[in-house]
């Protein structure tokens, strides 16, 4: 098998059995909708809702990245969890999902960066 996915099998702690029989292709279907749905919500509140309706109900400055950051924090969780289901469940489309989670996963961190950095 090759290394890396042999390492990535390891990460997600993936065993040899029937896992992929167990119906958790449901479930894995399920997280990555819950994963891209939390990264949505975030980026809308933070980027669409939160600029414009802040100023007009005269919410306090700086609240975007008070409510972006615990929202980036579920959305990593989701993320990974969504991952780590897909390798579990030997999904046929797992490397395809793995990575667009990490894709979505590097846009979070930075986000989660810029946010902090306001904050401070």
């Amino acid at each position: 098998m090759h290394q890396s996915r042999l390492r990535l099998r390891e990460w997600a702690i993936v065993t040899d059995t029937a896992a992929a029989a167990s119906g958790l292709d449901e479930a894995s279907a399920r997280t990555l909708r819950f994963s891209i749905l939390i990264s949505a919500i975030r980026c809308t509140l933070t980027y669409v809702i939160l600029p414009f309706v802040a100023p007009i109900i005269r919410l306090a400055p700086g609240v975007g990245p008070a409510v972006g950051i615990p929202i980036a924090v579920v959305a990593l969780w989701a993320n990974v969890a969504s991952i780590k289901r897909h390798w579990r469940s030997d999904h046929r489309w797992k490397w395809p999902v793995s990575v667009l989670n990490a894709g979505i996963i590097v846009l979070l961190v930075i986000l989660l960066v810029l946010d902090i950095g306001q904050l401070l």
